[in-house]
């Protein structure tokens, strides 16, 4: 953040991580809502647990040597759920994690229909996340889903008091337009993280723009998920309709490709040097 705004795309495993890294990412970030859909197949309602989310976390973190942020969802429960989900995730080797105050079970951040918890709650989970955290440096960043329940003034004010309770940064979801994002800008003093998803409440930004606008890290959170679905739809149709996969060899990663992805060539070397006998 010292040398401009972090571009992190989302991952949802550990290969696809590892694939942000080797194409030159310098953080990455592990979506909620991705990893639910990709490990279970459900949707992003608060059904996958927190040794699961810590667990793929902790996969992601040793696969791509970067700083990791997580998705926290709302904390797992209340304050001393909170507790227990940042000594797993600080655990699990990420750099930090983001936790909302959408009353749980929570809905994607770009849909109607959600709710928000009292803004003294949310305080109080923050206040214990920074209790439990063990490493200085492990980033708490608060997530407020209330400009879309409450309005944007509201939202700003809860970001305020989420700061005093301890945040290390905020994340002002569901915004509308640039004009929002500066307005957050204006009014709040630490870090903050812009939310870039597609088809959802806020217009494609870029993240020179963000930049701009004072903005100190963007995800894009499920966009590797969607073109890794409506590819593998699409070849899945054209194979069972073919019964072949002749007509995709140039649309896919070589078997030597994946194998420089995922480091095949190391962990030969590094085996060959464990079982040589040395003289």
């Amino acid at each position: 953040m010292a040398e401009g705004i972090v571009v992190m795309p989302g991952a949802f495993s550990a290969l696809s991580a590892r694939a942000a890294y080797r194409q030159g990412a310098k953080a990455v970030y592990l979506s909620g809502g991705a990893i639910t859909n990709n490990l279970l197949g459900v949707p992003d309602i608060a059904l996958t647990t927190l040794n699961e989310m810590s667990g793929a976390a902790a996969q992601a973190c040793q696969a791509a040597p970067v700083p990791i942020i997580c998705d926290a969802d709302t904390g797992f429960g209340e304050a001393w759920n909170v507790v227990r989900t940042v000594i797993e995730m600080e655990r699990a080797g990420l750099a930090g994690i983001h936790l909302e105050d959408q009353v749980s079970p929570k809905r994607c951040g770009h849909l109607d229909g959600k709710d928000v918890i009292p803004a003294e709650q949310m305080a109080g989970k923050l206040r214990a996340a920074a209790d439990a955290k063990r490493n200085s440096e492990f980033v708490i960043i608060a997530r407020t889903d209330a400009r879309g329940v409450e309005g944007l003034d509201a939202a700003i004010e809860r970001a305020k008091g989420y700061v005093d309770a301890g945040a290390d940064a905020i994340f002002p979801e569901g915004l509308i337009n640039e004009g929002e994002f500066e307005a957050f800008r204006k009014g709040i003093d630490v870090p903050l993280l812009a939310n870039m998803t597609e088809f959802g409440k806020t217009p494609l930004i870029t993240a020179k723009r963000f930049e701009e606008l004072g903005y100190q890290m963007v995800i894009f959170p499920v966009t590797a998920l969607r073109v890794m679905l409506k590819a593998i739809e699409e070849f899945y149709a054209n194979l069972l309709a073919t019964g072949t996969q002749a007509a995709w060899m140039d649309r896919m990663r070589t078997r030597q490709e994946l194998y420089a992805t995922i480091g095949y060539e190391d962990y030969t070397a590094q085996d060959l040097a464990w079982n040589t006998e040395r003289r």
